[in-house]
């Protein structure tokens, strides 16, 4: 399953709940286990999520969304549901610095 994303050169902006379902998907096909036994509270070491696979996330997550990503993040924001909030608000914000005069 290729998780490619086309750059139009349009960033599309992405809901809290998008970002979230993204991960789940992409988490679970990282740790080989179905998205429904992911839970998005339980924090993403809970699932052995090692530091190489934190940083194939990060990376996707960057392409997906169009902006740098701190691997801090994983640790401020330690679960799905905390990080799809924080990714998504990090959306907002890129967005609005583009369009500051």
């Amino acid at each position: 399953m290729s998780r490619s994303v086309i750059n139009s050169g349009v960033k599309r902006s992405y809901t809290e709940e998008e970002i979230q379902a993204w991960l789940v998907s992409n988490i679970s096909e990282m740790l080989g286990v179905e998205p429904d036994e992911i839970n998005i509270q339980e924090p993403l070491d809970s699932y052995g999520l090692d530091s190489a696979q934190g940083m194939v996330l990060a990376s996707r997550a960057e392409n997906l969304l169009g902006f740098k990503l701190s691997l801090i993040l994983l640790w401020h924001y330690p679960t799905i549901e905390m990080l799809s909030k924080r990714l998504a608000e990090e959306f907002v914000e890129s967005d609005s610095e583009i369009f500051e005069i």
